[in-house]
């Protein structure tokens, strides 16, 4: 009988850490799941600033560009 309870016993016990540690590696996973979404994010914001410099030192030069030939044309 009493070995009977001692086995329930540990089974129960079992059963809750196992129940714990499901939890436990859940909320690892979902952090981990937060984690790389804000990685992402950041990654992506930094593209988009790079893309948008290289957008504004392009537009610089050609604005550059088109004042030089006005220039060159108006010596002429």
């Amino acid at each position: 009988m009493a070995k009977d309870k001692k086995k329930e016993l540990e089974a129960k016990a079992k059963k809750v850490t196992k129940k714990a540690d499901k939890k436990k590696s859940a909320k690892k996973a979902e952090k981990k799941k937060v984690e790389k979404k804000k990685s992402q994010k950041k990654a992506k914001k930094a593209d988009k600033k790079k893309i948008a410099k290289k957008l504004a030192k392009k537009a610089e030069k050609k604005k550059a560009k088109s004042k030089a030939k006005k220039k060159a044309a108006k010596k002429k």
